[in-house]
């Protein structure tokens, strides 16, 4: 079914369970720092807006804090909306050095493929860089004595992990600690899919017909770096593959480059039109069928039949250098996509690497 066609009002965004983290962790050492309770606190974001956070609870003593902050996730609530997301911060002799762990309720990794060490917390790697940056931010002086120990915690978060895709990930125990861009834009299909057409639209009014279609800013940027277009040819999609090739299919464009992950592109290859997590799942399947048409060992195949996400493939395609593989996913992809266009224009897909390398390409 096509989206609606009008957006609807303008929808309240929220904040990830990663800028609460944040958020009490900066309060903590304020707290320490000042010896006086914090009410709000000011966030630096990962593209350096800010974003003013109510701290609900605010304990300290000389050496320690303890905060608390209600996750609030706007008008797209997940199941960490309304969760307590509780800070302590401990000032340690490590002179410098910002450590951060998981405690209660806070999930652990069990399996690889999701670029976190295994046995650590699942706290993504943007959160905790949120963190480092906003404790530096106001402790500078304080660094040059102490170390700063952040633990995180969730006292529901083992009974809201089994409504995650957690267990599945192989991510124990509780919740994870996560973030890209530090706030939660609703997910509402009407307004994506008017934006989508808007963006397209203003391509076309600007004189431009070749637009490059990504997943989300990470992939945005990355193409950024590779393709030299002005600005409002850049399209961000989401999950809404299918919808936006038929967009452009309709409005007539006449090239477009789609570019993204590797989980994301597996999906589109798969043919699944709408690629939201909860959507859809990566086919191991699909994924090994791509190795042994590569000319992959048995082993290898199995062992991708058996892994734990698209990422944890590409960890085992790249140790074991299989050539051609990316590529191919990459044409599968193209074909997908050459239907819904109804091959009234060029398509070129490109995967990246998680570093913003181009390792996948097609047509070559």
């Amino acid at each position: 079914m096509e989206p609606d066609s009008k957006p609807k009002e303008k929808m309240r965004t929220g904040y990830t369970t990663g800028t609460s983290a944040t958020a009490g962790a900066k309060a903590g050492v304020l707290a320490i720092l000042n010896q006086e309770k914090i009410g709000l606190i000011d966030v630096t974001l990962p593209k350096k807006s800010r974003l003013q956070i109510k701290i609900t609870r605010c304990e300290f003593d000389g050496q320690s804090a303890h905060c608390t902050v209600i996750k609030d996730g706007g008008d797209d609530p997940d199941v960490t909306h309304g969760a307590e997301i509780h800070t302590e911060v401990l000032l340690t002799s490590n002179v410098g050095k910002i450590e951060i762990d998981g405690g209660e309720g806070v999930g652990r990794v069990t399996k690889p493929g999701l670029g976190l060490e295994v046995g650590s917390a699942a706290i993504n790697p943007t959160p905790k860089k949120m963190i480092t940056e906003n404790i530096v931010e106001v402790a500078q002086d304080l660094l040059k004595k102490n170390g700063v120990k952040v633990m995180i915690s969730v006292p529901k978060g083992k009974d809201l992990a089994p409504k995650t895709d957690n267990p599945r990930l192989g991510i124990l125990g509780g919740i994870s600690i996560l973030g890209t861009s530090g706030i939660v834009v609703p997910y509402s299909t009407a307004s994506f899919a008017a934006s989508i057409r808007q963006s397209i639209d203003v391509t076309i009014a600007m004189g431009n017909d070749t637009v490059v279609l990504t997943t989300g800013g990470r992939s945005e940027d990355y193409a950024r770096s590779i393709i030299t277009l002005p600005d409002h040819c850049f399209v961000q999609m989401g999950d809404f593959s299918g919808y936006t090739i038929q967009q452009c299919a309709k409005k007539a464009i006449k090239k477009a480059y789609v570019a993204g992950f590797i989980g994301k592109l597996t999906k589109m290859g798969m043919g699944v039109k709408q690629t939201h997590v909860k959507g859809s799942k990566v086919d191991m399947e699909f994924l090994s069928e791509i190795a042994q048409r590569c000319g992959a060992s048995n082993d290898i195949v199995q062992e991708i039949k058996k892994a734990n996400t698209a990422r944890h493939v590409f960890e085992i395609v790249s140790s074991k250098n299989i050539k051609g593989y990316f590529d191919l996913v990459c044409s599968e992809v193209y074909n997908q996509l050459r239907k819904h266009s109804e091959e009234k224009f060029d398509i070129n897909v490109i995967m990246f690497d998680f570093d913003g390398n181009t390792i996948g390409m097609f047509p070559r």
